[in-house]
């Protein structure tokens, strides 16, 4: 957190009410959320756990006096539909049983992915804020009257990388906090995500230094 309050100072200081600014504004909310989300998903849902563990011991206590009032102890010719039910029945009481065990990872990976696809769009968003700072194109005579000089952009660029670093060890706090396999996935799908812009963005602050080692040529 205090990485991304220094960087939303640097960028707040250098461009004052720039986009860049107010998008690192609220990937700091968003960092807030994040790290608390991720603490509680962590711990234990015991309230959940306990429900779902009454709920075990009232359908085996219904198994059990299903399978008194079938009598399937005497193993009878005529039980045979009765056998057919109760084997049903164990069924169905399995997949119940399964659903209610997972309902608390479940739980864990919807909103761990919700917040993902959160991190995600930033990057996105970043990614649409790079794309506009071409070094050749805004070095340029014919560029627009508010051009960026060769230190802003070079600054600019770099902020942006920084910002991708953090969304990606952001996002990183979800796969250590809740072990599934999706929430990983989806964790090293935004981490690619994020070096392959951060690179875009590196080869064109190197672009830059070419540029104004040529200038100082």
């Amino acid at each position: 957190m205090q990485t991304l309050e220094r960087l939303h100072e640097r960028i707040e200081a250098r461009f004052p009410n720039a986009g860049l600014a107010r998008m690192c504004a609220s990937l700091i909310q968003t960092a807030r959320v994040s790290i608390a989300q991720a603490a509680r998903m962590a711990a234990a849902n015991w309230p959940l756990r306990f429900i779902v563990g009454a709920i075990i011991v009232a359908g085996v206590g219904a198994q059990i006096a299903a399978a008194k009032y079938l009598h399937l102890s005497e193993f009878e010719v005529g039980l045979l539909g009765n056998l057919e039910a109760a084997v049903n029945l164990l069924i169905l009481f399995g997949g119940a049983i399964w659903f209610l065990l997972t309902l608390e990872e479940r739980q864990k990976r919807q909103r761990a992915l919700d917040a993902l696809h959160q991190l995600r769009s930033f990057a996105h968003v970043i990614d649409m804020h790079q794309l506009t700072k071409d070094p050749v194109a805004l070095l340029q005579e014919r560029a627009p009257p508010r051009r960026m000089s060769k230190f802003e952009l070079s600054r600019y660029l770099d902020y942006c990388a920084e910002m991708l670093a953090l969304i990606g060890k952001i996002a990183a706090l979800y796969a250590e906090r809740v072990r599934d396999p999706v929430v990983i996935e989806t964790v090293t799908e935004i981490e690619n995500l994020t070096n392959g812009i951060a690179r875009k963005i590196w080869q064109k602050i190197t672009l830059l230094g070419d540029i104004e080692e040529s200038g100082a040529a």
